[in-house]
C-alpha cells in the first residue's frame, strides 16, 4: 500500500476504511433498516475521504460509489443515476462558462472598465474590484477561477505599480487590496446559486432532505440586501482597523485606461459571450415565469457558444475540473437523496426533534449557522464542507419549528463565507495569503473579524430583510 499511495497518505486511508468498517460493525440502531445504515457508513467514509484526500475527489467517490453497488446499498442503476441530475450538470455547465470567460478575455475587461472608473482611492479602488467580481460571478461558479485566476494577478500588479511589495512596504496598499478582494469574493459567492460549486449542491440537498425549492432568482433576492451590505461594510472597516498608507490612487485610472487600450476593442467573441451572458441572466431571472428548468437555461447558452466557436468542443472536453465536479458532486447528492428515501435522514430528524424540545427556532436558526461557520476551521474546502454537515445542520432550525426556506438558506450562506477565518479554508486563500503580504496571525485575525461581521450583517440585516419579504 506504500508503494501505491506514498507512505504520507497511510494515515489518510487508513482513517477514511477505518470510518466505514467501524461504522458498517456497529449494530444498525433501531429505527433503521440495514441498507440506510450502511449506506450512511459509505457516506461518511466518503466525507472523511473528501477531508483527507488520501486520493483524488473523484476516486474516492468513484470507488465509494462502486462499493455501494457491490454491497446493496444501492442499486447499480441508482448508482448511474448519480450522473444524470440536472443540479450536477448546472454545475459542469457553469465552469465550461467560466472557461469562456477566462479564453476570451471579457472578466478581465470588465475588472480593468470598473476600475478605469471608480478606482481613484484605496476604498473605490476595492470596491471597483468587488464590483467587477459582483457583475462575472453569476457565470463562474469557482471562486478559485474568478478570484484567483481572472482578479488576483489584477490586485498584484496594482500592489506593485504603488511598489508595495511583500515585507516592509505590504501596508502601503497591497495587504489591504489583498484582505479586501479576499473576503469580498466570498461575500458574491454568496449572493448567486451559480457563484459557487457548493451552492447548487446546498440546493440539491435542501430539496432531497425538506423539500425545498430554491430558485436562480429566489436566491438572489434573498441574498442581495445583506449582501450588498456586506460588499459595503467589509471593506471600510477594514479601512479604519486595517488602513492602507496610500489612500488616493489617481494611477490606478491610468494603469487600467492602459491595460484597456493594449487589450485592444471588444472581439467578436467577447461581444458574442456578452450577450450569452445577458441572455443567461435574463433566462434564469425569469425561469419561475417561463418555467424553463435552469440547466436547460444554462445547456443554451452554451450551445450558442459552440455554435459562434467562442467556444471549441476540444475547450469542453478540456475543462478537467467540470467532469470531476460531475463525478463527485453526482456521488454525493445520489448518496444525500437515498439517505433520505432509505429513512436515515427522517429518523435523523427525530434525534434532533427530542433534542430541540425547548430551543426556540430562531436560536436553532443562529446555531446551524454559527456551528457550521466555525467547524470550516477544521476544514480545507468549502464544497467537501457542505458534504459533510450541510444535509445535518438544515435539520437544526427545521427541528425547532423555523421555516424550511430560512432552516436552508442561512446554512446555505454559511458554507459560502466559512472561507474567511483561515488561509486555507477555500480555494483563492493560499493564493491570496501566499502572496506575502500578510502573516498568518493577521489573517486569522482579521478573518475571525470579518466572521463576526458576516454573523451581524446575515443574521441581523438578513434576517429583517427576509422577514420583509415573507419568509418568517
Amino acid at each position: 500500500m506504500k508503494k501505491l499511495f506514498g507512505q504520507s497518505k497511510l494515515p489518510a486511508i487508513i482513517l477514511t476504511l477505518g470510518t466505514v468498517l467501524v461504522l458498517w460493525l456497529i449494530p444498525v440502531p433501531e429505527g433503521l433498516s440495514l441498507q440506510a445504515w450502511r449506506l450512511f457508513a459509505i457516506f461518511m467514509g466518503t466525507v472523511v475521504g473528501f477531508m483527507l484526500q488520501p486520493v483524488e475527489l473523484g476516486t474516492v467517490a468513484f470507488v465509494a460509489m462502486v462499493f455501494a453497488a457491490l454491497t446493496g446499498a444501492l442499486s447499480f442503476p441508482q448508482v448511474l443515476s448519480a450522473f444524470s441530475g440536472s443540479t450536477v450538470w448546472l454545475i459542469v455547465s457553469a465552469f465550461i462558462l467560466a472557461r469562456a470567460f477566462i479564453i476570451t478575455g471579457l472578466g478581465r475587461r470588465i475588472a480593468y472598465i470598473t476600475m478605469r472608473a471608480f478606482g481613484d482611492s484605496s476604498l473605490k479602488l476595492v470596491y471597483s474590484l468587488a464590483l467587477s467580481d459582483l457583475i462575472i460571478g453569476p457565470a463562474i461558479p469557482s471562486n478559485s477561477a474568478r478570484a484567483g485566476g481572472l482578479v488576483f494577478p489584477i490586485v498584484q500588479s496594482l500592489a506593485e505599480a504603488f511598489d508595495s511589495y511583500p515585507g516592509k512596504s505590504a501596508r502601503k496598499i497591497g495587504a489591504y487590496l489583498v484582505v479586501c478582494v479576499f473576503h469580498l469574493d466570498l461575500v458574491v459567492s454568496a449572493m448567486f446559486l451559480t457563484a459557487m460549486v457548493g451552492n447548487p449542491i446546498a440546493v440539491g440537498i435542501a430539496k432531497k432532505v425538506l423539500d425545498v425549492d430554491i430558485t436562480w432568482i429566489g436566491w438572489f433576492v434573498a441574498a442581495v440586501v445583506p449582501g450588498t451590505v456586506a460588499l459595503l461594510a467589509i471593506p471600510y472597516v477594514l479601512y479604519k482597523v486595517y488602513p492602507p498608507e496610500i489612500k488616493e490612487t489617481p494611477e490606478a485610472k491610468v494603469i487600467a485606461a492602459k491595460a484597456l487600450t493594449d487589450m485592444g476593442p471588444m472581439s467578436r467573441s467577447e461581444k458574442y459571450l456578452l450577450f450569452v451572458f445577458v441572455f443567461l441572466l435574463a433566462l434564469w431571472a425569469t425561469a419561475s415565469i417561463t418555467k424553463i428548468e435552469v440547466t436547460l437555461i444554462a445547456f443554451m447558452g452554451l450551445a450558442i457558444l459552440l455554435l459562434t466557436r467562442v467556444l471549441s468542443w476540444n475547450d469542453v472536453i478540456s475543462e478537467k475540473r467540470a467532469w470531476d465536479t460531475l463525478v463527485w458532486v453526482g456521488s454525493v447528492i445520489t448518496m444525500s437523496d437515498y439517505l433520505n428515501k432509505t429513512g436515515f435522514i427522517p429518523w435523523f430528524s427525530r434525534l434532533l426533534e427530542n433534542q430541540m424540545v425547548g430551543v426556540g427556532m430562531l436560536t436553532a436558526v443562529v446555531l446551524s449557522f454559527v456551528i457550521y461557520l466555525y467547524s470550516h476551521y477544521f476544514f480545507a474546502s468549502m464544497s467537501a464542507h457542505v458534504t459533510a454537515m450541510y444535509a445535518a445542520l438544515i435539520t437544526l432550525g427545521a427541528a425547532a419549528g423555523a421555516p424550511a426556506f430560512i432552516s436552508v438558506f442561512v446554512v446555505a450562506i454559511a458554507s459560502n463565507i466559512c472561507g474567511c477565518l483561515t488561509h486555507f479554508g477555500t480555494g483563492p486563500a493560499p493564493v491570496y495569503f501566499g502572496a506575502g503580504y500578510v502573516d498568518q496571525k493577521t489573517w486569522w485575525k482579521i478573518g475571525f473579524g470579518v466572521s463576526l461581521m458576516h454573523i451581524v450583517i446575515w443574521l441581523g440585516v438578513g434576517g429583517v430583510w427576509w422577514k420583509i419579504l415573507g419568509y418568517w
